[in-house]
């Protein structure tokens, strides 16, 4: 069974499969704003999709971050660092990629066990 949650005429936000809850890209809704703002937001809404999939960021399996200026890696991971569970920690990918608002600091993927 699939399971899909917040559904669009393009994408899910959440899908559920498997066993696992995949979180499709997550960006922040104040796109003005500084890149640990902008972490904060996005974290939350990974936390809050995995909720309602029924999960939790304790059983995040992998996390995909997309940052447009690789020079915000630090700034964004001060904040990662804080919210994801230390005991469990994911696989992770970093990578420097260009989005799709100028505006935009940072997306992320998440993928977790249900």
């Amino acid at each position: 069974m699939i399971q899909r949650f917040q559904v669009g005429s393009r994408m899910s936000q959440a899908v559920v499969y498997a066993g696992a809850v995949h979180i499709a890209g997550q960006v922040a809704n104040n796109r003005k704003g500084s890149i640990q703002e902008q972490t904060r937001d996005v974290l939350a809404k990974i936390e809050a999709l995995l909720i309602e999939a029924g999960s939790s960021k304790s059983k995040l399996v992998a996390v995909n971050v997309f940052l447009p200026q690789i020079g915000d890696f630090d700034a964004m991971n001060e904040i990662y660092d804080r919210w994801i569970d230390p005991a469990n920690p994911p696989a992770r990918a970093c990578v420097e990629a260009r989005l799709a608002d100028p505006d935009l600091r940072v997306e992320m993927t998440a993928i977790a066990a249900v």
